[in-house]
């Protein structure tokens, strides 16, 4: 008797191929490299800090095919807070939109139907970077989730945390880049 996973094989060995992987969900911006400092347009303006407040430029390719809608987030798990520090919370990305320009993170300036959840800094926009001066660099993770309903049920006003514990239960797939950040 032969088993599964080796006829499997014989049967691609003998189709002359290999499995091809799926592409991998990826995000990339024209204003954060990967582990790379943030650049100061992305620093909050305020509460010690002289930053432009701009959220930055995201792309999106490689969704898997069941996404009904995308959203994004950016987090600083060192914030010392002992829960971190949400700047920035976006969701109800309709599935057929793929980036989002710098300055999106503002009032009046996202895709029809995606809203704006309330960061940590209390307003429903883009809050920039500021850690604490004179800690060590914080990581500020940028992550856009690939999500399998079109719409989140959560209230207007909902807190980070339970955007994010929705993200999660909808999640298909995530992609990040982390920029870094210290004064």
């Amino acid at each position: 008797m032969r088993h599964p996973i080796s006829i499997a094989i014989l049967s691609l060995a003998l189709a002359g191929g290999t499995a091809a992987a799926a592409p991998a969900f990826q995000v990339k911006s024209a204003d954060i490299q990967n582990n790379q400092r943030l650049h100061s347009s992305q620093v909050y303006q305020g509460f010690g800090c002289a930053g432009g407040n701009q959220s930055p430029q995201l792309e999106w390719s490689e969704a898997p095919a069941e996404t009904k809608s995308f959203a994004v987030t950016m987090y600083d798990p060192d914030a010392p807070t002992g829960s971190g520090w949400w700047h920035w919370v976006v969701y109800n990305i309709p599935a057929s939109v793929h980036k989002l320009a710098s300055g999106a993170g503002h009032s009046g300036t996202l895709p029809d139907g995606a809203r704006h959840g309330r960061n940590d800094f209390g307003t429903m926009e883009f809050g920039g970077a500021c850690p604490p001066a004179d800690d060590k660099p914080h990581r500020y993770i940028v992550t856009v989730y690939a999500l399998k309903t079109d719409k989140l049920g959560v209230p207007a006003d909902a807190s980070p945390a339970m955007i994010g514990f929705m993200l999660n239960a909808n999640r298909l797939a995530t992609a990040t880049l982390t920029g870094l950040y210290g004064r």
